[in-house]
C-alpha cells in the first residue's frame, strides 16, 4: 500500500496520556487498582452543562443524549473527593515534579502561573461530570529521521474511572482508578508519514519511562490525529501497538480518500428531510430469519431512501470496511442496533427476501435508480432512531466530504465511529482550587536532577557487561534502582539480574504464584540477603536458583540458605582442596574431585566442587 503522504497533504499529530507512579492527584488515595470485590456501589445521572463559553459542547450533548445509568464501585481506599462529595485537595507535588521532568526532557516552556480547569465529561467515567486537567508546559520538540516534530502542550490532569460492565442501559465503574495522575503530550501536527506517528510514538515512550511512570498493560494511552488535503481532523482512540499504528494511519487515509471521493458524486443532491417509514408489513410471510426472529420477539423493521447513493453503500474503503459499514457503525452508536441492512447488498443471496419483498421496499419507500436504501430490524424505538442517524448521515455526506469526528482504533487496523469531536465548549475553570504556581527555584532543582533517558541507560548499561536480554529484562520490568543496589553487594553484572529478575519470574511462574506471593516469598530484601552469602562466599552461584526454588515454595530464607547440597561453607571447600594439593600434588582436577567428594559426603553440589578446583589446578 504505497502513499504519497506529501502529494495528499497528510498531517498528524499524538496525543500520549501516561499513568505517574504516585497517589491520586487530587487526594491521597493510593493509585491502585484493585480485583476483590466492591465495599459499596452507588447510582447517578449525570446531566450535560454549558462550558465557559456559556455553550454545550457537541459531544457533551451527544453523550447526555444515550440517556445512560452509571453505577461506581467503591473501596475502603475511595475518599469522598472521588466521589465527588468533597473538594478536591491540593495538587499532588510527586506528581507535579514528574511532569516537569517530562517537559524538561521535551524542551517545553513551563508555565509558572496556570488556571486548573473542568473539562465536561458525561460518558460517566467521571463522577463529577468532568476531568480536572491543568496545562504545564508548551512549545517543546523531538527530533526525528524526518526532522523535527513540535511538542504542542504538556498537561497533568486525572485518569477516568474504569469501566467493568454493562447492563443494558446502564454502565458499571470501578473507582480505583479515578483521580490517578496522567501526563498528557500533545504534539504539533508536524507528522509527515505512518512510519514517523510509530517513530514519535516509541520515542514518546522512552521519554517517559525515564521518569517515575506506571509500567504494563493500560497505564499508557495513545490516540493520534489524522487528517489529508479536502479531508478533516479524525481523532483515534485506543491507538496502542506500535505493531499497528502504520497500517492504523494508512487505512485511515484510504477511509478519507473514499469519503472525498462519494462526496464528489452526492453533493450536488437535494436533502429531501425525510424521515424513516415502517416496512414491518412487508415481512409477514418473510423467509429472512434475521427479520424473523426479530418480529417474533416484537420488533419492527424500518428502512429509508437515500438519494442519489446507489451503488455507493458497497464502495470499498479497503478490505473489509465499505460505506455501508461506515453507516452500520453510526446505528450502533447512536442507537444500540446490531446493524443495517442496505440496497447494495446481495438481498436474495444473504438474507433470503424475496423479488416481491424487495420490489415492495423499493415501492414504499419510492426508490428510484439512482438511490439507495436502507433498513434496521430491531425495537421500533431503536430501528426508528438508528434510521433517523443514518439519513442524517448520508445528508452530512452530501455536504461534507469528512466529518470531524472521534474514532476508535480495532486490533485489525481499521477504526469505527466513537463520537463527535469536542470542542472548546467543554473546558471551564475549576473554582475550588487556586491559581497553580510553580517557581523558579522548583524549575531550576528538576533541571539538576533530570534523570537519564532510556538510550543512555541502556548503553550505560551494555557497557557494564550486561548482555543484550539482561539490557531488557532491568528496563522492561523497571528495575534499574533495584539492580544499582544489588550490584554494589555482590559485583557480578549478569548474574544479579539472573537472581533479581530471570530466576524469580521464571520459578513463579512454574510454581504459580500470585503477585502477593512472589512479592513476599521473593523480595528484593530477600534477594539482597542472598547475594550478601554468596559475597561472604557462604554459597556459590550455583546454588542461588536452589535457595529461591525453596523460598518459592514457602521455605524460610534460614532453612533454604541451610540446604546443604548447595549451602556449604565455600571457604571451608577451598581450604580444603588447597591442602589436598598440597599433600597429593600432580593430580588431575578430576581425581582431586574424586577425593574431595567421598570426604564431604554430599555437602557440595560436584559442579560447585569442580569450579573451586579450578580455581587452584591449571
Amino acid at each position: 500500500m504505497e502513499i504519497d503522504y506529501a502529494k495528499i497533504g497528510f498531517k498528524s499529530g499524538l496525543e500520549i496520556h501516561q499513568q505517574l507512579d504516585t497517589h491520586k492527584l487530587f487526594c491521597n488515595c493510593p493509585s491502585v487498582l484493585r480485583s476483590d470485590n466492591p465495599d459499596f456501589t452507588i447510582k447517578r445521572k449525570l446531566n450535560v452543562s454549558a462550558g465557559e463559553s456559556g455553550k454545550v459542547d457537541t459531544a457533551a450533548a451527544y453523550q447526555a443524549s444515550l440517556n445512560k445509568t452509571f453505577v461506581y464501585q467503591g473501596y475502603d481506599s475511595t475518599c469522598l473527593v472521588e466521589l465527588d462529595e468533597e473538594p478536591p485537595h491540593q495538587i499532588n507535588p510527586d506528581a507535579l515534579r514528574i511532569a516537569l521532568q517530562i517537559s524538561e526532557l521535551l524542551h517545553c516552556k513551563v508555565f509558572h502561573t496556570t488556571q486548573i480547569m473542568r473539562k465536561t465529561v458525561v460518558n460517566g467515567s467521571n463522577t463529577s461530570g468532568f476531568q480536572r486537567t491543568v496545562l504545564i508546559a508548551h512549545d517543546g520538540w523531538v527530533e526525528t529521521s524526518s526532522g523535527k516534530v513540535g511538542i504542542q502542550t504538556i498537561c497533568l490532569e486525572e485518569d477516568a474511572a474504569r469501566e467493568v460492565g454493562k447492563e443494558g442501559n446502564t454502565v458499571i465503574y470501578r473507582l480505583d482508578r479515578l483521580g490517578i495522575p496522567l501526563v498528557e503530550i500533545a504534539t504539533e501536527p508536524d507528522i509527515k508519514s505512518a512510519e514517523q506517528v510509530k517513530e514519535v510514538a516509541l520515542y514518546l515512550g522512552k521519554v517517559l519511562r525515564s521518569c517515575k511512570v506506571k509500567r504494563g498493560l493500560g497505564t499508557i494511552r495513545q490516540d493520534v490525529n489524522v487528517s489529508i488535503k479536502n479531508g478533516a481532523r479524525i481523532e483515534i482512540k485506543g491507538f496502542q501497538d506500535p505493531r499497528m499504528m502504520t497500517e492504523t494511519v494508512d487505512k485511515e487515509i484510504l477511509r478519507q480518500k473514499k469519503l472525498i471521493e462519494i462526496h464528489g458524486l452526492v453533493k450536488g443532491v437535494k436533502d429531501y428531510g425525510l424521515s424513516p417509514i415502517d416496512l414491518t408489513s412487508i415481512f409477514r410471510n418473510t423467509e429472512c430469519n434475521l427479520v424473523k426472529n426479530s418480529l417474533v420477539k416484537g420488533g419492527k423493521v424500518f428502512g429509508a431512501k437515500l438519494p442519489g447513493f446507489f451503488g455507493l453503500l458497497g464502495l470499498e474503503f479497503y478490505e473489509g470496511k465499505r460505506f455501508g459499514t461506515e453507516l452500520s457503525n453510526y446505528g450502533k452508536a447512536h442507537a444500540g442496533v446490531g446493524g443495517l441492512i442496505h440496497s447494495d447488498e446481495q438481498l436474495k443471496e444473504k438474507y433470503k427476501f424475496s423479488d416481491k419483498e424487495i420490489s415492495e421496499i423499493r415501492n414504499s419507500l419510492k426508490v428510484k435508480d439512482k438511490d439507495a436504501f436502507v433498513l434496521v430490524v430491531d425495537e421500533e424505538k431503536k430501528a426508528r432512531k438508528a434510521v433517523d442517524v443514518v439519513i442524517s448521515r448520508a445528508n452530512t455526506q452530501i455536504n461534507i466530504a469528512v466529518p470531524s469526528e472521534v474514532r476508535n482504533a480495532l486490533p485489525d487496523g481499521s477504526t469505527e465511529f466513537l463520537r463527535p469531536m469536542p470542542g472548546a465548549d467543554r473546558m471551564y475553570p475549576e473554582t475550588d482550587l487556586p491559581l497553580l504556581k510553580i517557581s523558579q527555584d522548583l524549575v531550576n532543582d528538576v533541571k539538576r536532577t533530570l534523570p537519564k533517558l532510556h538510550d543512555e541507560v541502556e548503553a550505560d548499561l551494555k557497557n557494564r557487561g550486561l548482555t543484550p536480554e539482561m539490557v531488557k529484562l532491568v528496563l522492561s520490568e523497571d528495575m534499574l534502582e533495584e539492580f544499582e543496589s544489588l550490584l554494589r553487594i555482590y559485583d557480578n553484572p549478569n548474574f544479579v539480574v539472573k537472581a533479581l529478575i530471570l530466576w524469580p519470574k521464571e520459578i513463579s511462574s512454574k510454581e504459580k504464584l500470585s503477585d502477593k506471593q512472589r512479592s513476599e516469598r521473593l523480595s528484593v530484601d530477600i534477594i539482597e540477603s542472598i547475594l550478601q552469602k554468596v559475597a561472604e562466599k557462604k554459597i556459590s552461584e550455583s546454588g542461588v536458583k536452589e535457595v529461591l526454588e525453596k523460598l518459592a515454595k514457602g521455605s524460610s530464607l534460614d532453612e533454604s540458605l541451610s540446604v546443604k547440597k548447595e549451602g556449604g561453607d565455600i571457604r571451608k571447600l577451598e581450604e580444603r582442596v588447597l591442602k589436598l594439593i598440597k599433600e597429593k600434588p600432580g593430580l588431575n582436577a578430576n581425581a582431586y574431585m574424586g577425593l574431595v567428594m567421598a570426604e564431604f559426603k554430599g555437602q557440595f553440589d560436584g559442579k560447585v566442587i569442580m569450579e573451586t578446583i579450578r580455581k587452584f589446578v591449571k
